[in-house]
């Protein structure tokens, strides 16, 4: 049975749900991060280092490079909800991605020059959970869906 063109929402998994709202949330804050007082300490916005002081809603450090992460993630989570099989590596991949991030947010010394994306220990742990998240949706929702390998 074919679905309408405009009623492409509907024919979507919950898989793939998924993974396009993961990637509208990644691309929003990518934007938002080149957004003065949404980032405060706008000017001091670096391309990448840990002498960024510039931070995402006061909280979570950035600079260009860590925007553009964000960017490049939306963008891909976007991509990947074309089909169950790449939103299921997308948020898989991803969130063992984030977990790395996370586990080397913890051993780099963030006054150093490792500290290049940059991160402090609000996104360290927003990494965590992220991974965390990202992960559990990729399996949970893809149990019962065909994927193919």
């Amino acid at each position: 049975m074919s679905t309408p063109v405009g009623n492409t929402m509907a024919a979507r998994t919950p898989i793939q749900l998924a993974a396009l709202a993961v990637g509208a949330v990644f691309l929003l804050v990518g934007v938002l991060g080149f957004i003065p007082g949404v980032t405060t300490d706008y000017s001091s916005l670096e391309w990448a280092g840990h002498h960024s002081q510039a931070q995402l809603f006061g909280i979570f450090t950035v600079s260009v490079l860590h925007n553009i992460v964000h960017l490049i993630f939306g963008v891909a989570g976007l991509l990947a909800a074309a089909g169950a099989a790449q939103s299921r590596l997308y948020l898989i991949g991803g969130g063992l991605i984030y977990l790395v991030l996370w586990v080397y947010g913890l051993v780099i010394d963030l006054d150093s020059d490792a500290n290049f994306v940059p991160v402090n220990t609000a996104d360290n742990w927003l990494h965590f959970g992220l991974g965390l998240g990202m992960v559990a949706l990729g399996v949970l929702l893809s149990r019962g869906v065909r994927v193919a390998r």
